[in-house]
Order: structure tokens, then sequence, then C-alpha cells
């Protein structure tokens, strides 16, 4: 398939360029004014979730224009390629099929001209039986103890996305067991995590591709000799140790029984793993029937991406928009606010889904971007943030869009706690569209008391523009179906505008880069000779390095 020729030179950009001219300076508050029915025309529902994206620097105008863009870009084509199994990981020559894991339909999914569709249901169906053994106790530790923990190993993608539906469904967990992410090559993380454990009652899944990235396997040596010294021994480590990995031969070594070795195929990538057996510690935690659901709820958004009408489509309706934003307003940050304890973790995962998929400068021919590409994601948890950065997303220099999201039901009801939650989370998203102007501003100080001049100078430090855009995503409650939906719904966005901006969203480079050089650092700072060809300042941080330990 063949993309329309440059970007920038297209018709349909070119006309986004002149409309944004237009419309640059307009108020949004000004077309709210005119338009009793914007809420309304500019909402969607899909997947049990609902999107009011009212509150954008956006006409109807806008809108067929970025639907023009999308058309001339052959969106739908490109949507319909991800899921036929083609091979749009072109730097890796592999499909992008994380859809294939959660696929309740009857379609086949070939990939190299057989049906995956079998392996990925035994896999499930594996993954089933060990979690029946684990949460009925009919498999247990090494002292006959049913286990109360289990730690899972892994790093990116193999713990960002199952810590956040963990923490997500954490009204789930229903088996007695806790449940413990080891990620982050730190001695203070593994140290933290493990005094809190009993090695004769503890599990734990090793999750990593390869079996060899450098944080995951360290982590797993060192559980690994702790098991060992602490009351274990090598005849018992297949009975505490389990993994998710290709390399079988690896894991096997490691102490781990081939028949509790979960597979990982090269078509999903890390960042979208949490519907493999990469959620096995959330399966442990929640229960298969429940995980079963989650990814009924992203299959359900993911029927909807592929096959809903452009101008109806939700993850496509998101990334156009942010298109519109990163493209033509310059922007350079999107903010994501959840209003939900449970959902808390979730920034971190789309900061890594985003990121690592967008946060590129080539495109998919080879060729440098003559225009900007993914932003810099981040945000907080409900009104911890508005005590915190909200200050900037009102009164700063440069305005980040933001998601606000929203359940409208608590799991733990208390008096009106959920409705003042709720209350903040309209109201900033209000505050943000209509803003105080320096009049309002005079007003309120001269009713509190203040002198008309003492107003006319305070007035200024307390005016708010406004008319900066946010989505508001709402839904009942989050429920595994729901949490389903909602990752899935980012997982398609983030797509779609890769797919707009020509860029590969499933290759990380920039990641493998970071990991090679590691390995040179590492064998640096583990002897007393610094290779030639680092830079000055690498070598003096190693030096600085060597002269702080050897005072230790």
């Amino acid at each position: 398939m063949t993309l329309a020729s440059s970007l920038t030179q297209s018709e349909s950009w070119k006309t986004l360029e002149r409309h944004y001219g237009e419309i640059k300076d307009q108020h949004m508050l000004d077309w709210f004014a005119t338009d009793p029915n914007r809420f309304e025309d500019f909402h969607l529902s899909a997947a049990g979730l609902s999107l009011d994206f009212s509150k954008n620097r956006a006409t109807r105008d806008t809108l067929h224009y970025l639907l023009q863009l999308a058309n001339e870009r052959e969106l739908p084509a490109q949507i319909n390629a991800m899921f036929e199994g083609e091979a749009i990981n072109r730097s890796e020559n592999r499909p992008a099929l994380h859809t294939a894991l959660r696929n309740f339909s009857d379609r086949q999914i070939m990939v190299d001209g057989s049906d995956i569709m079998p392996e990925i249901r035994d896999t499930v169906h594996r993954m089933e039986e060990f979690c029946w053994k684990i949460r009925r106790n009919q498999w247990r530790g090494y002292n006959n103890a049913p286990f109360t923990d289990v730690v899972s190993i892994g790093i990116g993608g193999s713990f960002l996305g199952p810590k956040l539906a963990s923490s997500a469904l954490k009204p789930y967990w229903d088996s007695g067991l806790n449940v413990h992410y080891l990620a982050n090559i730190d001695g203070t993380h593994i140290t933290e995590i493990l005094k809190r454990l009993n090695p004769a009652t503890t599990l734990f899944i090793i999750q990593s591709k390869s079996f060899g990235t450098q944080e995951t396997l360290k982590n797993a040596l060192a559980c690994r000799q702790w098991f060992l010294s602490n009351g274990g021994c090598e005849e018992y480590l297949a009975k505490h140790f389990t993994a998710v990995s290709s390399n079988v031969e690896k894991a096997v070594e490691f102490g781990i029984a081939e028949e509790n070795i979960f597979p990982m195929w090269d078509w999903v990538g890390g960042r979208y793993s949490l519907w493999s057996a990469i959620g096995l510690p959330l399966a442990l935690a929640i229960g298969i029937d429940n995980f079963r659901d989650m990814l009924r709820g992203a299959h359900q958004m993911d029927e909807h991406f592929r096959t809903a009408p452009l101008a109806q489509n939700m993850p496509v309706i998101m990334a156009l928009l942010g298109v519109w934003y990163v493209n033509f307003f310059g922007v350079n940050s999107h903010a994501i606010l959840p209003y939900d304890h449970y959902l808390r973790s979730l920034p971190a995962h789309l900061q890594q889904l985003d990121m690592e998929s967008n946060g590129k400068s080539v495109t998919l021919d080879g060729r440098r971007v003559d225009y900007h590409t993914g932003p810099v994601i981040w945000g907080g948890v409900g009104t911890n943030g508005q005590h915190a950065f909200h200050q900037l997303l009102h009164q700063g220099t440069h305005f980040s869009p933001c998601d606000f999201i929203m359940p409208m039901c608590s799991h733990n009801p208390i008096d009106n706690f959920h409705a003042m939650l709720v209350s903040n989370c309209l109201s900033q998203s209000q505050a943000l569209l209509q803003g105080k102007t320096e009049q309002q501003a005079i007003d309120e100080l001269i009713a509190d008391g203040k002198s008309e001049a003492e107003a006319m100078v305070l007035a200024r430090q307390k005016v708010i523009t406004g008319n900066r855009p946010s989505n508001t995503l709402y839904f009942p409650k989050a429920k595994p179906q729901t949490v389903g939906a909602l990752i899935a719904l980012y997982e398609h966005k983030v797509a779609a505008q890769g797919m707009i901006w020509g860029v590969n969203s499933f290759d990380q480079w920039g990641v493998e880069l970071g990991k090679k050089l590691g390995n040179k650092v590492l064998e640096a700072l583990e002897s007393d000779r610094i290779p030639d060809a680092f830079d000055g300042s690498t070598n003096g941080l190693i030096r600085a390095f060597h002269a702080m330990q050897s005072k230790l």
C-alpha cells in the first residue's frame, strides 16, 4: 500500500493550515453560545465509554478537514491492514496483532500462512488451568503451604500494562494473593519487595521474550538467589518460578519446568502484551473470567475501531484532534487526568504506549519528517493534580490539551465523596474552557473588599485566558470490560496517529540504542578501563563513580 505524497504538501494539509489561520483566535465559548447542540454533536459512545469532545478548539469544518486528511492518508485501508495481519511493522517485517489476543469473533487471523487463533486460545486455556491450580491451592509451595504472594518480574510493557490493569481492577481481586511488580534495576526496589515476603509462599513470574532483558534477568537471578538462601533449594525452583518467554531453553536452564513456560510472539510488541500471558499476574488476582471480560471490552473497542465510519470512530476522532494540536497549534504535550484512584497508573502506561510508539522522526519510507509527531504524555490522578500542576494548565504560557477520565459511580461510595470528585473533574474542564477575564477579576477583588486601585494591580495576576481544550471520557464504573475498552481506545488512537504521520508505531530503535550503550558503560563501571570512544562527560561520570565507590 502506498501512502499519499509528502504529508505537508498534501491538499488536505494546506486546507487545514488555512483553516487554522481563520479560527486560531476564536474562543470556544462563542461556539457554545451560538450552537446549542454542540455537546450532542461533539459526542461519541463506544464499547461502554462515552466521549465529550465539545471542549476542543475545533468546529464542524475542522472535523471535516481532518477527516479529509485521514482519508487522503488512506487511514481505513491502513486500519484494515493492521487487523488482517499485514507486516505493518516494516522495520522488523512483522505484523502488529495484539488485537488477535482478544479476538472473540470467528475470524481466522493468518500469519505466515497459518491461523494463529488456535494457539492463542490454547494459551488462554493454559492460563485458566494455571490460575485454577494456584487460586484453589492445588499448586502449593515447597512446604505445602498455599501461595500468598506473586512477584511479576519484567520491565516496559511487561510491567506497565499489567500494573495498570491490576491497579484499575483492584476491586476484583478475590484470590487472597498479593501481587507485586518488580521492574527497576535498583537494589532498593527489590529489597523493599522481598523483605515483606516468605519464600515458602511466594510465586515468581519472569516476563521476558528473550529471557535476557538486562533488568529483568538481573532481578530474576537476585530473586532466585534470595529463594535459595532462605530455605529453598534447586529442586523446588520449578514450584516457585514460572516464565512468559519465547526462549524456552534459557528458561529451563534457569530452573523453570517447561510446562510452566507460557509463549510470547514476535507479532506482539511489549507495550501491547498485557492481553497475552503477560497478564498472568492480573489473571491470578482477579480470576480468568474477569480477565476474559477485560479482553472482551478491548475486543468491543477493536470492532468499533475496525468498522465504524471515521466520523463516528472514537479512536480516530481523538487521534485527529491530537494531530490538529501538535501540527497546527504547535502543542508539544498532552495531559492524562484520571479522576479515579484505581486508574492512577494510567498516565505512566500511556507514556510508554504513546511516546515509544510515535516518538519518531523518520517515516516508513525512510524520509526525515518535516512536521512534529508524538507529544510528551504526562499527568496525574484526581484532585491531587489540581493542587500541583493544574496551575500550569490554567495560566502557563503553553497550553496542553487534557483528557479527563471519570467513572460516574464509585466502587467505594462514602457519603458524598464521589459527587465531590465528579464536581472537581467537571469544574476543572469548565475552568479550562471559560477562564476569567480581567474585568471579572477586578469585580471579584472589589467585592472582597479591595480598593479599586488595589484591584487594578492584582487583577492581571488572576486573569485566566481559558479557551484551553479538553476531552472528557466517562463511563458508569471501572469494570473489567470498561478497563479493557479504555486501554484499547488509546492503543488505537496512537496507531491511527502513527498512520497519519507515516511513522512506524510498532518499533523502538531508540530504546535498543540505550540498551547497547548501557552494556558498554557497565563494563567500564565494573573495571578500571574507560574506553576511548566515550565522550568527556561520560568518562568524567565513570571516574566519579569509581572515586565514590572506593570511599565506601
